[in-house]
């Protein structure tokens, strides 16, 4: 039970540390484009960064799935990747099937996979809506000085 507890928090940890420095380079790069953002017209670049915030999640949530795909298909707890892939799926989305299960000796670990989604679609979704917000705090800041 504490080697499951331990390796589920590890994982945990890992993908939120992933998360958050992605979201940094994300920050980074949107300073990048302030000047640009800042420029009319705003509504499509609004758009073209709530793209580009979708597809910065999907990337995210599917990394996070991989890292528990690939942790347990090491541990050989099922016999290819696809099982792997397949209950890290869905348990990570919450989603939680139920026709691929853990063996009982490794059986927290799903719970603890579906505590990481959820709590990474959580935050996901905070860095997306801050993301949106600081582009058009910019944009509606650029308009403000033009008048």
């Amino acid at each position: 039970m504490l080697i499951q507890i331990a390796l589920g928090s590890l994982l945990m940890l890992i993908n939120i540390l992933i998360t958050g420095l992605s979201y940094w380079g994300m920050e980074v790069v949107l300073v990048r484009m302030r000047h640009w953002l800042a420029r009319r017209p705003h509504r499509p670049k609004l758009t073209l960064i709530l793209s580009a915030a979708a597809l910065w999640i999907l990337a995210q949530v599917t990394f996070g799935v991989w890292i528990w795909a690939l942790t347990l298909r090491a541990l050989d707890i099922f016999s290819t990747l696809e099982a792997s892939v397949y209950f890290a799926l869905t348990a990570y989305t919450t989603l939680g099937f139920g026709d691929v299960l853990l063996p009982e000796q490794w059986r927290l670990l799903g719970g603890m996979a579906a505590t990481n989604g959820l709590l990474s679609m959580g935050l996901l979704t905070a860095m997306m809506v801050e993301a949106l917000r600081q582009v058009r705090m910019i944009q509606l800041k650029s308009l403000e000085s033009t008048t």
